[in-house]
């Protein structure tokens, strides 16, 4: 069953009824009922109409069923071992999330946190070398890389705390990287 099929049927929506909710045709409705994934404008406004997250939407092989939210938060605090290094923060997720099979929109979340803060740390860093401003300049970059790395930090925690509670991320990021 589509996963479209489940959200429409969960808020008991014609096909006709989500045509007019979202101004996509019934025919294209159908059409994605019967497996193909939305696209573009099309998922957006069928995303909206039904009030979920975009990526829930789509029929992907690789997502699971049913998430185990004790592994997604283990998969998320696996970042905060290694918080201070940009590229194996996102790393490590990546490979458990893998092994383990829990590729889905929470940790699709979670990878893509640690990919940004990966750039972000690698840029500052590039940044830093490259300007010379001295011993000053020097200090500041190195206040704010550990500021960067404080940061992950307290995204990390505040997500797990987040999964815990209510099985959802506190920092919801309105994109996916992988």
């Amino acid at each position: 069953m589509s996963r479209l099929v489940a959200y429409r049927e969960k808020l008991n929506l014609t096909q006709q009824e989500l045509s007019k909710k979202s101004g996509i045709s019934v025919r294209t409705i159908q059409r994605i009922e019967s497996g193909i994934d939305p696209k573009g404008y099309t998922l957006k406004a069928l995303a909206k109409a039904l009030n979920v997250d975009e990526i829930d939407l789509l029929n992907k092989d690789n997502l699971t069923v049913e998430p185990n939210y004790n592994l997604i938060n283990i998969i998320n605090l696996s970042s905060l071992i290694v918080v201070f290094i940009p590229v194996v923060c996102f790393l490590i997720p990546l490979v458990i999330t893998l092994i383990k099979k829990q590729l889905n929109a929470l940790t699709k979340q979670i990878i893509t946190i640690q990919i940004l803060w990966s750039v972000a740390m690698i840029v500052v860093y590039i940044i830093g070398s490259i300007i010379n401003l001295g011993e000053l300049g020097r200090d500041i970059a190195v206040a704010f890389l550990l500021l960067l790395m404080l940061a992950n930090a307290l995204i990390i925690l505040r997500n797990s705390i987040e999964l815990n509670k209510k099985n959802k991320l506190y920092f919801n990021l309105k994109f996916s990287i992988i």
